[in-house]
């Protein structure tokens, strides 16, 4: 005996989800190009922050020499990188570029031009405009860059690479982020067809008489193509024929709260609070640090590692590095970090060119190896245990020697 089991069947109010109005109007992109994805107006502006930012950022090169570190002031790649590079972009916008490329395409490249072994001047070359060759080891990673058919070795460009698996190719946001891009792009697509048509009127058409599907048929084809890509804005009405409009989907409703959503994640990739780019002047210290901390300083220090990968002699590799100044972007963090230096300095855990070196400041001979015993009252040499007290002008010695008067 065969038993069967019957399920009661459910009943739903059909409804209309934001990818079906957006199929409807015939707009829904899957893929979204880089060109497309800054037509969105948070992505646009995050990048914009973000890279002029970083752009704004003078960028300098020391040398560490037995503990002391010297800054160099005489260098030509300290021109190409913060003045003229010798190509048709100043340095503002070659870094900018760099990192607009980074952020959006995961890979930002320059050409280092050499004479004669020399630096000579720096080429920002589009993302769209290289390709890598790279071979198919896993671990003895090796690639060329191709630029126009060109063959070109890996130390002969400034390579900027965002989450990297290869060291070659980076992944911008995208491609990481294409899906959550295409909703913000066919949104923002969608309410520009409503803003041209006046308004997507959503109802009902009753005829006194039944229609013939082929007048059903061209019916459809005029309202669709009224709130599609197109320039239509009437549809005519013959004798007998009336529109009522129906109320708004809740599909409809949520497309704001939609748009505010799809912006604070796009925020969120980017590692910008939304109080930044909105405007509404609730942006607080706290956002700016998070800023700078989330979104500003790993960019910061990617730059600088191809820097210091690329842009340096393999025998300057040793004692010479790059670094950004961000004395201008951490000026809300510079007197929590002086008040916890007069700390250290007050307690006689850190001495004065201990702290510069921190600063990356040259030392001052006088205060080698001396730290302060009361800030402003005894200075104490930690190498001769000799005491010097400049309120009045004595020193002795810890190992017990007499005061001396100078």
């Amino acid at each position: 005996m065969e038993l069967r089991f019957w399920r009661k069947k459910e009943t739903r109010e059909d409804t209309l989800t934001l990818e079906d109005l957006l199929l409807q109007a015939g707009i829904k992109q899957d893929n979204i190009t880089r060109d497309m994805a800054l037509n969105i107006p948070t992505l646009a502006g995050c990048v914009e922050l973000i890279s002029n930012t970083v752009a704004s950022l003078p960028i300098k090169l020391y040398q560490e020499l037995d503990g002391k570190v010297n800054e160099i002031k005489d260098d030509i790649r300290l021109k190409l990188l913060n003045d003229d590079t010798g190509d048709t972009l100043d340095a503002f916008q070659f870094k900018k570029a760099m990192v607009q490329d980074y952020l959006l395409m995961g890979n930002g490249y320059a050409y280092i031009k050499r004479e004669k072994g020399a630096f000579e001047s720096l080429h920002y070359v589009k993302q769209e405009s290289a390709s890598i060759n790279i071979n198919a080891d896993p671990i003895f990673k090796q690639y060329d860059i191709l630029v126009n058919g060109e063959n070109y070795k890996p130390y002969e460009f400034i390579k900027l690479l965002r989450n990297s698996r290869d060291g070659a190719t980076g992944t911008g946001i995208v491609e990481s982020n294409n899906k959550l891009l295409a909703v913000a792009y066919n949104s923002l697509d969608y309410e520009n067809i409503l803003a041209k048509t006046g308004g997507n009127k959503k109802g009902f058409i009753k005829a006194l008489s039944k229609l013939t599907d082929e007048a059903i048929a061209q019916l459809k084809e005029q309202w669709n193509k009224m709130y599609s890509k197109n320039s239509e804005n009437c549809v005519v009405l013959n004798n007998g024929l009336e529109f009522q409009e129906s109320s708004s989907t809740p599909t409809e409703l949520q497309m704001n709260e939609n748009k505010v959503s799809n912006g604070n994640e796009i925020c969120k990739i980017l590692n910008v609070p939304p109080s930044m780019i909105t405007g509404d002047g609730k942006a607080n210290e706290s956002d700016y640090e998070k800023f700078v901390k989330m979104a500003i300083l790993p960019i910061l220090k990617s730059f600088i590692s191809a820097l210091n990968r690329d842009f340096l002699l393999d025998k300057e590799k040793k004692s010479f590095y790059f670094a950004f100044d961000i004395k201008e972007l951490l000026k809300g963090d510079i007197l929590k970090r002086f008040q916890a230096y007069e700390i250290a300095l007050k307690n006689g855990f850190l001495g004065v060119n201990e702290v510069r070196y921190e600063e990356d400041k040259p030392e001052i001979e006088a205060f080698n190896d001396v730290i302060k015993l009361g800030l402003s009252d005894v200075l104490y040499n930690t190498k001769t245990g000799d005491i010097y007290t400049p309120n009045t002008d004595k020193s002795s010695n810890m190992k017990g020697g007499e005061n001396i008067e100078n």
